[in-house]
């Protein structure tokens, strides 16, 4: 833990400098719809008073497989700023050798010896070999701050990632109530149906109703029955999908709130200039062009000439005990400069091609936030559109519903034809259903809103929680 802190440490210090290029856009000092100017609130699915969905969200928080990926994906990150850290200082090497040698002396015979001279040696030699680059053009520092931009911007990715698998359970919660709504509607209709086609049926019989009376009855019950089958599907796909993202097998088992629950208070939505602080995938975006900026400081001073020092020390004998003797100690200190002549164009290129990356990041983080704005500004708009589309649906379903207990009144008094009442039927299912389905858009709508304010979690996730979490 205590190298995680140190790590937030280095990167705060390291990556302080602004980037070289910002967003064109200036922000305004309001948004153009309506909302409240408080600060959003963190753990905004709370607000949905619906404690079921709450512990659904703290589970797949824990147990999601695609969440856990990128949580591995930043430990690489941090790592991998680590590595690039590690050239700013110096490296050494121990180097142990023990070398049995025996040499021959070729026309050397000596009197009274048979064969030619050998001579026999024994050697052991240890020694420390350090080597440091001083980054006197400041190319390993900007190699390193880049690295540690790109871990800066991996856990505002994970802070993105956590925030939009929350979207996804409350988005798919919602759609299960409403497919649970509208099955439920459904079945009830069809057996609505099924009894205004058996009444007509009799009286058709009776000779008092029409072969098309029969069938435009029959019609509207097969009309429900394929209605609810479809319907089913659809809540059947939906419980296997959020098992899924629970991390869960997707047997189908798990049963939806059966209700929507209702929006009363508007959501704050801050100061338009706070956007770009709080939206995961705008910091993220920012880190990754401050990443590329270092990178064009980096290709630049590669051209630049490089100065390293290398010195070793140890001890050479022919007896491992005289290695800690001083006597037999080895040394040396030495200092080179290499300046790159000529590469084929490759340098230039390189501080070329990382001018253009520089400014294409530039243009995307500028596309990012002209993005981000929009959707918030479509998400406010949309809703007090979608209110109001409530309260005409909810309107039109009650006046349906009211029409179609009239139509079935005066059916059974024989004062209108079958085909006043089927038609009352159908519009007062396609409006109940249609309520349903707007009262859904309009909790989509308030999710896409908390969305694009970046609310949910207020900092990444440290390194020690990371390295916790992938246990």
């Amino acid at each position: 833990k205590m190298i995680g802190l140190s790590l937030i440490a280095a990167i705060t210090t390291a990556c302080s400098t602004p980037s070289p290029y910002s967003a064109s856009l200036s922000a305004p000092n309001a948004w153009s719809a309506a909302g409240s100017s408080n600060e959003p609130a963190s753990a905004w699915w709370k607000s949905f008073g619906d404690t079921n969905l709450v512990r659904l969200v703290e589970a797949a928080l824990v147990a999601n497989h695609d969440l856990k990926a990128m949580t591995a994906r930043v430990l690489a990150a941090m790592e991998q700023s680590r590595i690039a850290g590690a050239a700013l200082v110096p490296s050494v090497t121990g180097q142990f050798t023990s070398a049995h040698q025996q040499q021959v002396f070729v026309g050397l015979p000596i009197p009274g010896v048979a064969g030619p001279l050998k001579s026999r040696s024994t050697s052991q030699n240890f020694q420390l070999v350090a080597n440091w680059e001083l980054d006197v053009w400041g190319r390993v520092g900007a190699g390193r701050k880049a690295a540690l931009a790109d871990y800066m911007a991996a856990t505002d990715d994970l802070r993105g990632a956590r925030l939009s698998l929350v979207g996804q359970i409350v988005r798919v919660w919602f759609h299960l109530a409403e497919a649970e709504l509208q099955f439920g509607l459904a079945q009830a209709r069809a057996k609505s149906f099924k009894a205004t086609s058996d009444k007509i049926r009799a009286r058709y019989e009776e000779g008092l109703r029409s072969p098309l009376d029969l069938r435009l009855a029959k019609g509207n019950a097969a009309a429900a029955r394929a209605m609810t089958a479809l319907v089913e599907a659809e809540l059947n796909a939906a419980r296997r999908q959020l098992q899924a993202l629970l991390g869960k097998y997707p047997d189908g088992a798990l049963r939806g709130p059966g209700a929507l629950p209702i929006l009363q208070t508007k959501v704050p939505v801050g100061l338009p200039s706070e956007l770009m602080e709080r939206r995961p995938d705008l910091l993220a975006a920012n880190w990754r062009l401050v990443a590329t900026g270092y990178r064009a400081s980096e290709a630049k001073a590669a051209r630049l000439p490089r100065i390293s020092l290398t010195a070793s020390g140890g001890s050479t004998s022919s007896e491992l005990q005289d290695l800690i003797d001083l006597d037999f100690s080895i040394w040396s200190i030495a200092a080179n400069a290499a300046q790159p002549i000529f590469q084929g164009g490759r340098l230039r290129a390189n501080v070329r091609r990382s001018k253009a990356l520089l400014q294409a990041a530039a243009e995307e983080y500028d596309s990012a936030v002209l993005n981000a704005f929009r959707e918030v500004e479509t998400a406010l708009a949309s809703e007090e559109i979608l209110q109001r589309r409530e309260f005409a649906m909810r309107e039109s379903s009650t006046q349906a519903t009211g029409a179609e207990q009239l139509a079935q009144v005066r059916y059974e008094a024989g004062l209108d034809s079958s085909l006043t009442l089927l038609e009352a039927q159908r519009s007062a299912l396609d409006a109940e259903a249609k309520l349903i389905s707007v009262r859904r858009m309009r909790l989509d709508n308030r999710v896409a809103l908390h969305l694009a304010l970046g609310g949910g979690f207020e900092d990444p996730m440290p390194p020690d929680q990371i390295e916790d979490y992938t246990k």
